[in-house]
């Protein structure tokens, strides 16, 4: 989906020594939208300086601590939600659906990797999207391209698609109930390991490969009547509970600002709109005003790494969003394509692994994969997301190189967006309910196959974990 970004200037301007949550805007910008009336964006930000804060520091270092653990080979990682989110899908249900499809593969992942997941949604502020181009032109009328619902609308009209930042305190509160309702969910039992594999089960069972997958049910449930005959069921916490993260682009840094608060304990400024933070292939200029913002926030952080990033460009932008080395800061999510990843990872992993810098790594094989259909329908190939996936932990045993995890754009829902999968969907079911405004994602059954299939690999390739004391 992404167009090629070109590589930076070999001179950029002097970085200011000191950060401000408002410094972003004297430094170059992509991908950010025009509003017509200043004076009520002015108006908005103000507002949403005052609200409460999304997410809280201390959950932001807690998952930092997690990520660290994942490039270590102590935990793997599980990203994954809607390309992007729809006010007009702000339902409970909707908000339920995903979260049960990533607990189930958590659960299936946490049995093949044989180490924790670390579950982080595409949920509760995943509003903006970059887009290839400004406009678009249907039936020879050129408007402003949608850019996500918390800048614009997806109608096709003149009045849908200005930009109103009014806009971006929907977003805030729709986001405030998301988590709420995430929170909920996550501590009140409805996270229970036995109940989440029940669901699975009922799966297996619907899948025509439910041969392939049954053994594997088989053994958790065998593994989970081990653990509650040593009395490690019931109310324990950790069968009863989890801890579940929230992230998103951050793409509209006017509303990125607003909910930038110091946490109180360290002095330290957060992002407070999400638990982690990302800049996508088309913002990550080491001298633009993306970098500029997110360099000063200490979130932990992800790096979208596509064909086009050079090896320079990336130790730069390693060096601009963590000096220090810090373990669990930055996140490097490779989305190279089916046929690139061979070609493009291996120099990238080595520069990285060569200058000693202690990244997380994750897969997105999602977004070099977007192809298009005779009849001009985005659609991915579950096939070409598997090659990624299983091209992306070629590389990382080749180079002796512990992978972190996936990313994957995904939904709770039956829709029919990606072709493939165990039922062998076709482009001529793509129209049976094809509902995304933005990227095709893979509906709950195929998330459910790829975690299974994925476990499968993970379970093929593990090697022993070194135990804390040997970990350098």
């Amino acid at each position: 989906m992404s167009a090629a970004v070109s590589a930076r200037p070999t001179t950029e301007a002097p970085r200011p020594a000191a950060w401000t949550p408002a410094g972003w805007r004297s430094f170059p910008i992509r991908q950010a939208p025009s509003y017509p009336d200043g004076a009520a964006l002015e108006a908005v930000e103000t507002r949403l300086r005052a609200y409460p804060p999304l997410v809280f520091a201390g959950e932001a270092r807690r998952l930092k601590q997690q990520l660290a653990l994942a490039a270590q080979g102590r935990a793997f990682v599980l990203q994954g939600g809607a390309c992007a989110e729809s006010f007009g899908e702000f339902t409970a249900d909707v908000i339920r659906d995903t979260f049960r499809v990533l607990l189930q593969m958590a659960v299936v992942l946490t049995f093949g990797a044989k180490v924790p997941v670390v579950k982080l949604g595409r949920m509760a502020g995943q509003f903006a999207k970059p887009r290839s181009a400004d406009t678009e032109t249907v039936g020879g009328e050129t408007l402003p391209c949608y850019r996500g619902d918390i800048i614009n609308g997806p109608a096709f009209t003149a009045e849908a698609r200005i930009p109103d930042p009014a806009r971006m305190e929907t977003g805030y509160f729709q986001s405030a109930g998301t988590m709420n309702l995430l929170r909920a969910f996550a501590g009140g039992g409805y996270a229970n390991l036995h109940q989440v594999h029940r669901w699975n089960l009922g799966f297996v069972e619907r899948s025509p490969l439910a041969a392939r997958y049954q053994n594997l049910a088989q053994r958790i449930d065998e593994t989970l009547d081990f653990m509650g005959a040593c009395g490690l069921g019931g109310n324990a916490p950790q069968i009863n509970e989890t801890e579940f993260y929230t992230s998103h682009e951050a793409l509209l840094l006017p509303y990125e600002q607003a909910l930038t608060r110091v946490d109180s304990t360290t002095g330290d400024w957060y992002d407070c709109s999400a638990h982690f933070l990302w800049i996508g292939d088309r913002t990550r200029q080491p001298d633009g005003a993306h970098v500029e913002f997110l360099r000063g926030v200490r979130n932990p952080l992800g790096l979208k790494v596509g064909p086009s990033t050079t090896t320079d460009d990336l130790l730069r932008l390693i060096d601009i969003l963590d000096p220090g080395n810090e373990p669990g800061r930055l996140t490097l999510i490779s989305r190279m394509g089916a046929d690139g990843v061979a070609r493009h990872l291996p120099p990238l992993l080595r520069a990285v692994r060569d200058a000693g810098r202690g990244v997380t790594w994750l897969c997105d094989p999602m977004h070099g994969n977007t192809i298009s259909t005779a009849s001009k329908v985005k659609t991915r190939s579950f096939d070409s997301i598997l090659a990624e996936l299983r091209g992306f932990f070629d590389v990382f045993a080749g180079e002796g190189v512990t992978p972190g995890g996936i990313h994957v754009e995904m939904t709770g829902q039956d829709v029919t967006e990606c072709v493939g999968g165990a039922h062998r969907l076709t482009e001529a079911d793509l129209s049976n309910r094809y509902e995304t405004f933005c990227d095709p994602r893979l509906n709950a059954e195929q998330s459910l196959e790829m975690a299974f299939l994925v476990a499968e690999e993970l379970t093929s390739r593990r090697r022993p974990v070194p135990a804390p004391a040997e970990i350098a």
